[in-house]
């Protein structure tokens, strides 16, 4: 299992306690985290999961201690794969926080993603990867196959800094430029670059219903100010912004039209689509479609829609500090 964030709290430790466990019974644990991430997560948390058995690697930029002071190329791929037959991509960590159990954010919103099947073989090799570029060695995995009868089509794509091109960027733009009546994103952070705003507003302009769905609350101030300073380049436009309002927003779900919906890790902003090695699942099955349309309607029902004079009412010093936390995207 990979996750960006790992806490030292009451789901924390019985997540730890679970590892540990099927250690002990002979079950092999290969836990990796990033850095940055799990930043707080204490030695004696590691220690005990190695004591046990369970074999633990940090994902850094170096071996340096001064890793801990870049804040770029980060793992913030969420992934879980059991036994080589199921798994697990999505939003959520391992905090209490993603349980609603934190007065600040509230109620959490997130969407995780559960498969079986021969998908998983292509998780399990970005997990893989990403273990063998933590700590230089190939874990020992599940790679045997079985006859099951054909259910979905699906397909994995792991993107990251390490990648020829934007390779995010280029998905969520040619999304934008594929989609011929609707595009629907949900995405705590709203801070697109050029490129991906231009793609927004030219389908927008072509008829697409546009909706970009983000949090009413704010867990990063720079970014939630960032997303004030795009209306103007949005609503205009013709494309919808809707602040999700019943608790924290954190799932990471497209929608294209009837034929295709994908739910992964990727933010709307560019340290996913730059600098974050990331992890997206997507299927064009009729049926997943039409569960993921009816859970963002239900998404969207919780929602208001922002205007316009939401920005450009506000009082100077508000929109100042929106057009100056948007300076700073490219690095938040």
């Amino acid at each position: 299992m990979n996750f960006y964030i790992v806490k030292n709290d009451r789901i924390g430790m019985r997540f730890q306690q679970a590892l540990i466990e099927r250690a002990k019974a002979g079950v092999k644990v290969y836990f990796l985290f990033d850095e940055l991430g799990s930043h707080k997560l204490p030695r004696r948390y590691l220690r005990s999961l190695k004591d046990a058995g369970v074999e633990c690697a940090w994902f850094g930029t170096n071996r340096l201690w001064l890793s801990r002071l870049q804040l770029n190329f980060r793992n913030h791929r969420k992934i879980v794969v059991i036994d080589g037959k199921t798994s697990f991509v999505g939003g959520l960590n391992v905090g209490d926080e993603y349980l609603g159990r934190d007065q600040r954010y509230g109620k959490w919103r997130d969407t995780h993603l559960e498969m079986s099947g021969p998908v998983t073989h292509a998780i399990q090799m970005v997990f893989m990867e990403d273990w063998f570029w933590a700590c230089g060695r190939v874990p020992e995995l599940l790679w045997e196959t079985a006859t099951e009868p054909e259910d979905q089509v699906a397909a994995v794509i792991p993107t990251g800094p390490a990648d020829p091109g934007d390779s995010w960027q280029l998905v969520v733009a040619e999304a934008a430029n594929n989609a011929r009546t609707r595009l629907w994103i949900a995405s705590p952070y709203f801070v697109p670059d050029e490129g991906v705003m231009t793609a927004l507003q030219a389908a927008a302009i072509r008829g697409v219903d546009v909706r970009i769905m983000i949090p009413e609350r704010a867990d990063h101030l720079l970014v939630w100010l960032s997303a004030f300073s795009y209306y103007e380049n949005s609503i205009p436009y013709g494309v919808r912004l809707f602040r999700y309002h019943r608790g924290f927003l954190h799932q990471k779900v497209i929608l294209i039209d009837d034929r295709l919906a994908a739910v992964g890790t990727a933010n709307l902003d560019n340290r996913s689509f730059r600098l974050n090695f990331e992890i997206t699942a997507l299927s064009p099955d009729a049926g997943f479609v039409k569960e993921v349309t009816e859970m963002l309607e239900m998404d969207f029902s919780h929602s208001k829609e922002a205007t316009l004079g939401e920005f450009t009412q506000k009082p100077f010093f508000f929109r100042a500090a929106c057009r100056m936390a948007r300076l700073l995207a490219p690095i938040q």
